[in-house]
C-alpha cells in the first residue's frame, strides 16, 4: 500500500499540469507502484489468493488505460512506457 505522501510525489511527478490527478498518465504510475509492491509481497505468500485476484485487477485496469492512452496519444504513450520502464 502507498503512503499519502509517496502517491502525492507519482500525482506531482507524472501530472500533465497543476492539480491533475486523473490523467491516464497518474493513473497508470500509481498502479504501476502498487504492482511492483504487490508482486513483492505475492513472491513471499505464494498462497494469499485474495491479494492475487486484487494484483490481476490492478494489471488489467493497467492494461486498458494503456490501450487507451495508445490508443488516443501514441507520443505520450511511448513517453509513459520508457518513463516507467513497462515495455521491453
Amino acid at each position: 500500500m502507498l503512503t499519502k505522501e509517496e502517491k502525492t510525489q507519482l500525482i506531482k511527478d507524472f501530472a500533465r499540469n497543476e492539480g491533475d490527478t486523473g490523467s491516464p498518465e497518474v493513473q497508470v504510475a500509481v498502479l504501476t507502484e502498487e504492482i511492483n509492491r504487490l508482486t513483492v509481497h505475492m513472491q513471499q505468500h505464494k498462497h494469499d489468493y485474495h491479494s492475487n485476484r486484487g494484483l490481476l485487477k490492478m494489471v488489467g485496469r493497467r492494461r486498458k488505460l494503456l490501450a487507451y492512452l495508445r490508443r488516443t496519444d501514441v507520443v505520450r504513450y511511448r513517453d509513459l512506457t520508457a518513463r516507467l520502464g513497462l515495455r521491453k
